[in-house]
């Protein structure tokens, strides 16, 4: 983007600065915050959770060859879409709700939007509700059990993680290298503890388990890029942030290996937790492992701050610029509300042991939708405009994207109503379906339409 445009685009009414295209010199996350942001990401309750959702009534559904050999296949899938879609953001700096409109239009771009920024704050409270139990924990110990109040815990901490996101990124880059340090240490801790004490168990229901190669494995892929679905969605939002000059390879790498090492972790710790205890939620799950008040105060702790540390990345960020696109607030007011939405998910509900299995059809549910539109976005970019795109246009309410695209809408419904005839492989088939759908919609379909100038449809 030249340094016209550049300008052109943040001159443009009714955008807030958060949204216009971030300058290469105000671009100040280096390789190696940026792999320490996705190993905090992916160190989480939520990712143990699914792990621990493949012990059903004591019986594994996948064993531990079968559940590895599904994270390998599904975290090379995510890396790979992930240094796909991150580039346009990367390359011009703008973020996801913007790049939306490249294919949906500035209307079109509400619907699509708030399939990001639903599902985040969905898991904003997802996690944030599990911070919370395990600060009322520390609580209950440092008070001598006068203290009892899971709630309370999780208000404190909405509040604790709406002021570390009124900075932004600056904020984002510290407190994820501090909490991937400190989580990895503690997880290690837990994970010798499991092995000494509970490994014949964790061998008989788990490691040794019969498991299956048919749809449960197949369809524990398609949770495993689910639980991604959304945030390389919206790759742009942190591709933006990253310094310039890194290869489309490297970046690639700078996916695959924190997210190898992070998902791989939880998720066996989350497995052998529920083979061991056989709790799902896995901060009672920690309560009678550790049974040591001091040592529990120890996990506790990197079990809030893991907590903090997702959310910082993957559920606070996207919503804020979606509420911001549609509400036109400003950065600080947009992310003060996002803090305060989580509230209406009813959170509490989530990590009962009983919705276990419905946390991971929520995620097939949602990612139904998801894989239809980064399906879309890649068409777009890669196949229909060859990488050539105007970036002022994007941000003119009344120019060439202005409206809705019909083509993109019906794709994205046409993929995911496809999706969800078998919901165990819904993100596959929603976003194969909905890819080819949008080529030759765009194709055949609507010739007058404004979405096909730029493109290798236009009219010569």
């Amino acid at each position: 983007m030249t340094a016209i445009a550049e300008e052109n685009a943040r001159t443009q009414s009714g955008v807030d600065e958060s949204l216009r295209p971030k300058p290469e010199s105000s671009r100040t996350l280096g390789p190696v915050p940026y792999m320490f942001m996705w190993i905090g990401d992916g160190i989480n309750l939520g990712n143990m959770t699914l792990g621990a959702s493949l012990i059903v009534a004591g019986v594994a559904t996948l064993n531990i060859f079968q559940t590895f050999a599904a994270a390998i296949i599904a975290i090379a899938i995510i890396s790979t879409v992930f240094a796909l879609n991150d580039r346009l953001g990367y390359r011009a700096g703008i973020p996801y709700v913007m790049q939306l409109r490249l294919s949906f239009g500035v209307k079109g771009s509400v619907i699509s939007s708030l399939l990001r920024g639903i599902p985040a704050l969905i898991w904003y409270g997802f996690q944030s509700w599990i911070g919370g139990t395990a600060l009322n924990e520390i609580a209950k110990i440092v008070s001598g059990n006068a203290f009892d109040n899971v709630f309370l815990c999780f208000i404190v901490l909405q509040l604790l993680q709406i002021l570390l996101s009124l900075y932004g990124f600056h904020s984002i880059k510290w407190v994820e290298t501090l909490t991937s340090i400190v989580i990895v240490a503690a997880l290690i801790y837990v994970f010798g503890l499991l092995l000494a004490n509970h490994s014949g168990v964790i061998a008989e229901k788990w490691v040794q388990a019969d498991g299956s190669w048919g749809l449960p494995f197949f369809a524990f892929i398609m949770v495993f890029m689910g639980n991604y679905a959304a945030i390389f969605l919206s790759a742009a939002d942190y591709s933006r942030e990253l310094r310039p000059g890194i290869r489309d390879s490297r970046r690639g790498f700078l996916y695959f290996s924190p997210i190898l090492i992070a998902y791989g972790f939880v998720l066996c710790i989350g497995a052998m937790l529920a083979s061991a205890t056989g709790i799902s939620n896995p901060v009672k799950a920690f309560a009678l492992v550790v049974d040591n008040p001091y040592i529990t105060v120890f996990v506790s702790v990197f079990i809030v701050l893991g907590a903090v540390a997702v959310n910082m990345v993957a559920n606070i960020i996207p919503p804020t610029y979606v509420i911001t696109l549609l509400t036109k607030l400003k950065y600080k007011a947009a992310v003060t509300i996002a803090g305060v939405l989580p509230l209406a998910t009813f959170p509490w509900v989530l990590v009962q042991d009983s919705s276990a299995e419905g946390l991971s059809m929520f995620i097939l549910i949602y990612s139904a939708f998801l894989g239809p539109i980064v399906a879309i976005l890649l068409i777009e970019y890669y196949i229909l405009r060859r990488q050539k795109v105007n970036i002022e246009d994007l941000y003119r309410e009344d120019g060439p994207f202005a409206g809705f695209n019909p083509c993109a809408l019906i794709a994205m419904f046409l993929g995911a109503g496809a999706a969800f005839l078998l919901v165990q492989l819904a993100w596959i088939i929603g976003l194969t379906v909905a890819g080819l759908s949008y080529f030759l919609l765009m194709k055949f379909a609507f010739p007058d339409s404004p979405f096909k100038a730029g493109t290798i449809f236009a009219k010569k």
